[in-house]
């Protein structure tokens, strides 16, 4: 949850690890702090709470020595409020050593009476500070930051990145993960250590992740790589495919409008290089599913959190469609707490933009664990839950820095639309000519969403409009549902206003009873040209609420002239197929919940509570 960032090199250490948590703070930003290894042979610290702007302003009043070694960190609170004290980096062996730490230790609490029996004394609430000590007092009696890291954290039960220096040892950077994400940025001369790339993609786009239960130690003239237990390992070395201009607002007024444009983009950047002659063809996922493992599974779990769960909604209508293979969609942490019937034909497929979210990562090594075959659906190179899997699909949306996933979610249901006409097409389920066709509406898909998001003007008058609304309501049927449920989410994270997604055939088996006067309610209209006969049921539901007393804010198509009796105000979307709608009308809503957040005054990119990477259960 929290960002971490260290540097062995030439360059000015603080002015790496503050470039690096400011690419990092949609991780966290209840406090930051860096600490650095001065050129006299002591240790500088420096860290406040709030958000990094603060630790900025006070380094520009009294900057840090000189210096080329150094840590920094930007916290999501779990043990211990936002305050100074708790707030990271912690001290050990007198002041002379260093600890910063992403995560949980679950047995912190032994560990403190340890300490405690031995007279130390703690100044902080977190279970961080635990590790800081436990490492001083090894350092102290083995005199080598290394060997007394390895020590200490194989003590360490829970989820946990850690990353420590000491004034003694200058010019080196020791860190470890176990449950938590950590990678390495090579460069030429010097080395960076990250909780993602974007803390040193500005410098060097080489990359190298650390895998579960390793220790890594960087020096200007390279890295050292080993297990827990101290055995040698040959890292995976990748190139960043985006640079750090990608990372940076670009001149838009927040992180997530700049995604929200880049939306058409990213359905490219997924499309790229996996359609061939009309057709879907995966090959990257063929070494984890053969064509002859796809045509054996007989059942698909999608797991998933938050927003990545409705996009899995979404990828389980056309999964079932186009490949004729029953799909659930599971919260993923609840998934492995019910004891869940997997198999060998049983194919998991994970979603997640981080590839770091811990309850997805759990679940995916208890599918694996029982025998089922796993899929990851994921943004982010060289992370966790890929390197866990069987095979990875990645969506190649490009950094996401807002909290609020935006473009991560229409990414993700497009690989998984993609990976239903593969299947469809393996399995022979789905015709040549049917699927093209499909192919061809995926390809239509960028375009037609540029088309969407020049309505931005109508839709922030809109939200001003409604900036003292204290309620809104969502309704969608079939795969309008899932645009519902994302819808409020988007309003519940950005404008802390009750919102509810509601099935619209629920609405009269207990939801209509929250319609009163006033109430605003959107409405995700399906197509008139859809054979299945939805609209008009879903038409009847506009008119129920709207006898009721309900303010109805529709999206629709251009042309449907039905709803326009029944709406108060109407949104359109360009004709798409069925299947494709929603992936339009979705970015309506998350433009909608951007600009309430704003006009109520709101931080858009950073709401409260919330991180971007949820990495401890």
């Amino acid at each position: 949850m929290c960002g971490i960032v260290g540097y062995a090199g030439p360059r000015d250490a603080t002015d790496v690890l503050v470039g690096g948590l400011k690419r990092l703070e949609y991780r966290g930003y209840d406090s930051a702090g860096v600490a650095v290894i001065t050129p006299d042979g002591s240790l500088a610290v420096h860290k406040r709470a709030g958000k990094l702007g603060v630790l900025e302003r006070d380094l520009q009043r009294s900057p840090m020595p000189q210096s080329a070694t150094g840590i920094g960190h930007t916290r999501w609170a779990t043990h211990g409020g936002p305050t100074d004290g708790n707030a990271h980096p912690h001290l050990g062996d007198d002041g002379r050593l260093a600890l910063i730490h992403n995560g949980i230790i679950e047995n912190f609490a032994p560990l403190k009476e340890e300490l405690l029996a031995e007279g130390a004394e703690f100044t902080s609430e977190t279970d961080t500070e635990v590790a800081a000590l436990l490492l001083g007092r090894e350092f102290g009696r083995t005199k080598d930051l290394l060997s007394a890291f390895r020590a200490v954290v194989g003590r360490l039960h829970g989820a946990f990145t850690l990353l420590a220096v000491h004034a003694d040892e200058p010019g080196l950077v020791v860190g470890a993960r176990r449950n938590s994400p950590l990678v390495v940025g090579l460069g030429e001369g010097e080395q960076f250590l990250g909780s993602d790339v974007a803390a040193f993609v500005q410098y060097t786009r080489r990359a190298m992740a650390i895998g579960q239960d390793q220790i890594v130690a960087i020096r200007p003239d390279g890295i050292e790589l080993t297990t827990f237990d101290g055995e040698p390992v040959q890292g995976e070395e990748y190139e960043v495919a985006w640079d750090a201009a990608a990372a940076e607002k670009g001149g838009w007024s927040s992180f997530m409008a700049k995604e929200i444009s880049e939306e058409p983009e990213a359905l490219e950047q997924t499309l790229l290089g996996r359609v061939h002659d009309g057709l879907v063809v995966l090959d990257e996922i063929g070494g984890g599913f053969p064509d002859d493992v796809l045509r054996s599974v007989d059942r698909i779990v999608l797991l998933g959190a938050g927003t990545s769960a409705y996009s899995g909604l979404l990828g389980k209508y056309t999964i079932e469609k186009w490949a004729g293979v029953p799909v659930e969609v599971e919260l993923a942490h609840e998934f492995r707490y019910r004891d869940p019937v997997l198999g060998p034909n049983t194919l998991v497929a994970s979603i997640s933009q981080s590839g770091e979210t811990m309850d997805t990562l759990m679940a995916v090594k208890y599918a694996r664990e029982r025998g089922a075959r796993t899929l990851s659906i994921c943004n982010t190179q060289g992370s966790t839950i890929p390197r866990e899997s069987d095979a990875v699909l990645y969506t190649r949306a490009g950094p996401e820095v807002a909290v609020a996933s935006t473009k991560a979610f229409t990414a993700q249901a497009v690989a998984l639309y993609l990976f239903g006409l593969h299947l469809g097409r393996v399995r022979g389920v789905l015709p040549d000519g049917e699927s093209r066709a499909m192919v061809a509406e995926l390809q239509a898909l960028p375009e037609k969403l540029r088309q969407v998001l020049t309505q931005g003007d109508e839709v922030r008058e809109m939200a001003r409009q409604m900036s003292d609304t204290r309620s809104v309501l969502f309704l969608g049927r079939h795969v309008g549902y899932p645009v519902a449920l994302e819808g409020a989410l988007k309003l519940k994270e950005l404008a802390y206003i009750h919102a509810e997604g509601f099935a619209a055939g629920e609405l009269k088996h207990g939801p209509i009873a929250l319609i009163e006067p006033g109430q605003r309610v959107f409405v995700i209209v399906p197509s008139p040209r859809d054979t299945s006969s939805l609209h008009p049921k879903v038409v009847s539901n506009i008119q129920e609420i709207r006898a009721r007393g309900a303010y109805v804010l529709a999206i629709a198509e251009e042309g449907d002239v039905a709803v326009l009796p029944y709406a108060d105000e109407v949104l359109r979307i360009p004709l798409a197929g069925t299947m494709f709608e929603p992936l339009l009308a979705v970015a309506l809503l998350q433009q909608f919940a951007m600009e309430l957040a704003a006009a109520k005054g709101l931080d858009v990119d950073q709401p409260r509570n919330l991180a971007k990477s949820v990495t401890v259960e």
